[in-house]
């Protein structure tokens, strides 16, 4: 049994790891402003990042499709740095006291498969089918927002609740 919780843990400690989980806020904001960067965060935009514009009358087009080698390292970089996202954050969460054990699991394992889910759908987006592009923004979404609620629900163990010595 996890005897170890958020809330009892020293102050050191505590400064620290919120030091870090609000560091890894700001970057998965900034991942977020990236993502609204280059494709607005919308279906055409998405396609287009990742497939090229659409060429007219002869003009240099504002996007060109994602080559193989462009695919294979944004994959590569994208799900082993998201993996490492998943693991510390989710290292952290699980000595949260707030959630149940059954529900931390399920929130803890949900970004590994939504960072599958997502660089799958872009291979299949780019390669297959563009209405891929849905399950691209959906596993997205899902992920970001699991990330955000275990760095809040954190935060908020560490921050707020009382410790109980």
């Amino acid at each position: 049994m996890n005897n170890i919780t958020l809330k009892n843990l020293d102050q050191v400690a505590k400064v620290f790891l919120s030091s870090f989980l609000v560091t890894m806020l700001i970057g998965v904001f900034t991942g977020l402003g990236y993502i609204y960067f280059t494709t607005n965060m919308n279906p055409s935009g998405t396609i287009e990042h990742y497939n090229g514009s659409e060429i007219l009358d002869d003009e240099i087009p504002l996007e060109y499709p994602k080559p193989l080698e462009g695919m294979i390292l944004t994959t590569h970089a994208h799900v082993n740095s998201f993996a490492l996202i998943s693991l510390a954050i989710g290292f952290i969460f699980y000595f949260n006291s707030i959630t149940s054990s059954k529900l931390k699991l399920f929130i803890m394992i949900e970004p590994f498969l939504s960072t599958i889910i997502t660089f799958l759908s872009l291979w299949l987006l780019r390669y297959v089918n563009e209405n891929f592009v849905y399950l691209v923004m959906v596993s997205s979404f899902i992920m970001y927002l699991f990330w955000i609620a275990m760095i809040l629900i954190c935060l908020y163990e560490l921050n707020c609740k009382k410790n109980q010595s």
